[in-house]
């Protein structure tokens, strides 16, 4: 599409200074748009560009001034950290002046979805919205059925404002009972179903907290919990989980709130499970990203206390605990669970969801997870312009839940590579795009005021960007028939299972960390095995079968040799133990093979490869063979 910027000032001879080696340090123009920070290298014959949105900035950092000017940091919610040095004094408080009104937008209406604007029609637009249908979830779960019914008691958000329209209860929950438990929730946040097993019938359903304080009940509370329960034949009771540490929630008693008294709840099993609320998390962040970003070059010591002191993994470990437990209730105990937090839409939607993709194996698919997060986060009401800093607003609402949730995520697929459909690079992605703003579906902390706002009309869809562009985003490790895959995962929350992410936090580092992952490796295999099958398959009369070492060749190869070579490279970096007996021996046979008859068969191979005109073509077989070092 074609992007129309809006230059407001630009500053010449700025450096953007390299945090690890200021030698790197490049000389350039630094262009403000309406929406972009732009870097451009001034390098003769070099057009490198740095682009940063404004809404990705969380914070600006005036330095005192050195020998190479005045010096301005900007932290990005992406964790990228941009280090400039200007020239001049004025022209460096002129560009933090200006970032800061530019980032920090008092409005809606000023964020960049509302501006961005490909080149699609109408149509095409609500093609994009209509790709994201949790209705077909919930027909997936085997829903409405006897048990469950699709309410239409919170149409209007006439029941709790930051509800979605269309929620379901037990089918025995009618309107009063449904009105009265809503009254006795905070902010209105009734209990509902999350995720429903259609194998054993059990439930995971959320809500807020109780306004019972010291000793309040409430009839139609009551009943909606014994409704659950009855909704599921398969168990006599139910599991209540507070996700809150108990201190926490004893206090907010003392405010009228507080956590259900089982003497008033017939059959419910209460369970307090500590995660610390969106301040410690907000806090914890902060610590961990000082710790990683503030030292140039940290020792290993200065790294690891840093990470320890800030206590974020042990909060990634709580998330996971959780969701652990949660899945045992529901799929080993077949056990129907309500989780809640204080209102809801923190803690509650990182259980929620991390129970989900432990449970069911749709949910780590590509579209799966999008699903999920629409239905768990956006639907229901997670506050993303508050906790992402969208607006200028109380910094004390900000705090990084959807991060630890995409976190959680990221530690599985450590430890179950096999077991998801998608690579880092997806969960990468969606996390930069919460925080930019250039789509609708983040913008707003409900879906009554995404309606208000036109999000559908007016902005586009990123469900359907990633869908359409989903090839960048395959884990070629994948299998949909592994056991892990099909089955329920149970991972480990062992201290030392528990790892830094560092392609998320440290992703801007190229200097560090400049190598390409495995799984960019893997997928280069697959893409060089498709074109060469191609390259061979178009080649019809002649067919011979030809089995064949590639070996590393001093002479210069042709593009296709250079292909097959760098395929055979990288085919044996890790080659299946279950093969390794089949490969040794054919390349034994193949080796004597080849000192027959290796100058007439390269030969053969260097003509074909060199005349593609030819209308010969023969099969290539590809012998993994260890490393020897």
């Amino acid at each position: 599409h074609c992007l129309t910027l809006v230059l407001l000032f630009q500053v010449e001879n700025v450096k953007l200074l390299d945090r690890v080696s200021p030698r790197r340090s490049r000389v350039g123009t630094l262009y403000l748009t309406a929406t972009h920070t732009i870097f451009v290298e001034n390098e003769a014959g070099v057009r490198n560009e740095t682009w940063v949105l404004h809404s990705l900035v969380c914070s600006l950092e005036k330095q005192a001034a050195t020998s190479s000017g005045y010096p301005l940091l900007i932290h990005c919610k992406n964790f990228q950290v941009l280090h400039f040095a200007i020239p001049r004094e004025q022209e460096c408080q002129d560009v933090h002046l200006s970032l800061q009104r530019l980032s920090q937008p008092e409005s809606y209406e000023e964020l960049y979805c509302f501006s961005y604007k490909p080149n699609v029609d109408d149509e095409e637009r609500q093609n994009e919205w209509d790709f994201m249908n949790l209705k077909a979830d919930y027909s997936r779960m085997g829903l409405p059925n006897a048990h469950w019914k699709l309410s239409p008691a919170n149409r209007n958000y006439k029941v709790s404002d930051t509800y979605p329209a269309d929620l379901f209860v037990p089918e025995s929950a009618t309107p009063p009972v449904i009105v009265g438990s809503s009254k006795f929730r905070s902010r209105g946040r009734f209990p509902t179903l999350s995720y429903y097993s259609k194998e054993n019938h059990a439930a995971i359903c959320r809500s807020s907290q109780p306004l019972s304080g010291f000793s309040a009940r409430c009839l139609e509370d009551e009943q909606m919990l014994e409704a659950i329960l009855r909704s599921n034949p398969c168990s006599d009771f139910m599991y209540v989980v507070d996700t809150r540490p108990k201190l926490n929630a004893i206090a907010n008693r003392a405010a009228g709130k507080g956590y259900e008294n089982e003497d008033n709840y017939s059959n419910i099993k209460f369970q307090f499970i500590g995660i610390e609320n969106i301040h410690v998390m907000r806090n914890s962040q902060q610590k961990m990203l000082e710790g990683n970003y503030h030292l140039r070059s940290p020792s290993m010591s200065d790294f690891l206390e840093g990470l320890e002191s800030s206590g974020w993994l042990k909060h990634i470990k709580a998330v996971l605990d959780a969701g652990i437990f949660i899945t045992k209730a529901v799929a080993e105990e077949g056990v129907s669970v309500l989780v809640h937090c204080s209102d809801g839409w923190d803690r509650t939607a990182q259980v929620c969801s991390v129970a989900c993709v432990l449970l069911d194996p749709y949910y780590r698919t590509l579209q799966g997870l999008m699903v999920l997060i629409e239905k768990d986060w956006i639907s229901f009401g997670h506050k993303f312009s508050h906790r992402c800093n969208h607006l200028v607003g109380d910094p004390k609402e900000v705090s990084p839940v959807i991060d630890q949730f995409l976190e959680c995520v990221w530690q599985l697929m450590e430890q179950f590579p096999c077991a998801f459909e998608f690579n880092e690079r997806f969960l990468i992605t969606i996390h930069s795009h919460i925080y930019s703003c250039q789509y609708g579906n983040f913008i707003g902390n409900n879906q009554r005021e995404r309606i208000q706002l036109g999000v559908h009309q007016r902005t586009h869809s990123l469900w359907s960007y990633l869908w359409t562009n989903r090839t960048d985003y395959i884990n070629p490790l994948y299998r949909p028939d592994h056991s892990q895959t099909q089955g329920l995962l149970r991972p480990s929350t062992a201290p030392y299972c528990f790892k830094f992410w560092r392609g998320l936090y440290n992703r801007f580092d190229q200097g560090i960390h400049p190598r390409q992952s495995v799984e960019d490796y893997l997928r280069t295999i697959q893409e060089e095995t498709q074109q060469l099958e191609e390259q061979l398959a178009s080649h019809k009369q002649v067919n011979f079968k030809l089995p064949l070492i590639i070996r590393p060749s001093s002479a210069s190869p042709t593009a296709a040799t250079q292909r097959i070579q760098t395929l055979m490279k990288l085919s044996t970096l890790q080659p299946e133990q279950k093969h390794q007996t089949v490969c040794v021996r054919e390349a034994a046979m193949t080796k004597h093979y080849l000192s027959k008859h290796h100058h007439d068969i390269g030969s053969s191979i260097q003509s074909h490869l060199q005349a593609p005109e030819l209308t010969c073509t023969f099969s290539l077989h590809v012998v993994c063979l260890p490393l020897i070092h």
